[in-house]
């Protein structure tokens, strides 16, 4: 209903909605992203080209069920480009979109992109591989909407990919060549991405990572298989959503660091909000380098 309420706005708004709207009085090319961690991302890409506004910027809002408001819907219908994250994540995105058309905006539908299907891990920004195929698809998007400014953006790109995410592409390096093949637990299926991409070897039942992700209870079976990973050392890290601790997780958190097993927290969202993408993960990775060489 909510939603519906936010659509009827701006259909009763559309005709304010011009293509003029879409660019502020400096000229920059309006972008809004659904959430802040591909939000980061499109600010350092587009540099003083662009203004980004990210909707999902609370720490403890969970994007699955996240109710936008008017404002959310007046910055998409306005937005010249958005960034939508897709795979049933933030499906109140794409209702925010159909509810206004516009023919001239841009929309970046990470899931799409990268294609994995609705069903599917829909945490893509912790997927290496796939936040380097955002970049290149964010940059030739700003290309071919402001042409005039394809070399700045050829720019912006190289200098993030060559010199911001330097720290995060040498972290996920050196774990991989370090660690690859520790068995490590997990509270969710956020950090499959991560572990596929560093090789490591995720040992906690796949339904239990889906099960807290989608907040559906774990069986029985799948919390004793955790339980035991952790009394007979199965695992050698245990990572969990710091966001997300349900009592399931919770358990198992103080289960691990009672039998002497490093827990390494990681968060769904930027965190502080004012860190940059590159930062936060690195952030972590570091964290995880660490709980992993002490192991």
């Amino acid at each position: 209903m909510r939603i519906a309420a936010v659509a009827l706005g701006l259909c009763l708004v559309a005709g304010a909605c011009s293509t003029s709207s879409s660019s502020s009085t400096s000229g920059r090319l309006q972008v809004v992203a659904a959430e802040n961690f591909w939000g980061n991302i499109a600010r350092q890409l587009g540099g003083d080209k662009v203004t980004v506004r990210s909707i999902i910027t609370n720490p403890d809002t969970d994007p699955h069920d996240y109710e936008p408001t008017a404002a959310d819907g007046r910055a998409m219908a306005s937005a010249r480009y958005v960034i939508e994250n897709g795979i049933g994540y933030d499906a109140w995105a794409d209702k925010l979109l159909k509810a206004n058309p516009a023919g001239n905006r841009g929309v970046l539908n990470v899931g799409d992109l990268v294609g994995v299907k609705p069903g599917g891990n829909p945490h893509r920004w912790y997927s290496p591989p796939d936040v380097q195929k955002v970049i290149d698809q964010i940059t030739a998007d700003y290309k071919r909407v402001a042409p005039q400014s394809s070399a700045y953006f050829d720019q912006q790109r190289t200098t993030f990919t060559t010199q911001s995410l330097a720290r995060y592409n040498a972290l996920i390096a050196a774990v991989k060549t370090k660690y690859s093949g520790a068995a490590v637990g997990a509270s969710e299926s956020i950090f499959t991405p991560m572990a596929e991409a560093l090789g490591l070897n995720l040992r906690t039942p796949e339904t239990f990572l889906d099960a807290i992700s989608e907040g559906s209870e774990p069986t029985a079976a799948d919390k004793a298989t955790c339980d035991a990973q952790i009394k007979t050392h199965q695992i050698k890290v245990y990572v969990f959503n710091s966001q997300n601790s349900t009592p399931d997780v919770q358990a198992q958190v103080h289960l691990a660091q009672a039998n002497g097993i490093a827990v390494v927290p990681i968060t769904e969202t930027l965190t502080p909000t004012s860190a940059t993408f590159q930062d936060w993960q690195a952030n972590q990775l570091q964290s995880l380098a660490a709980a992993l060489g002490k192991a």
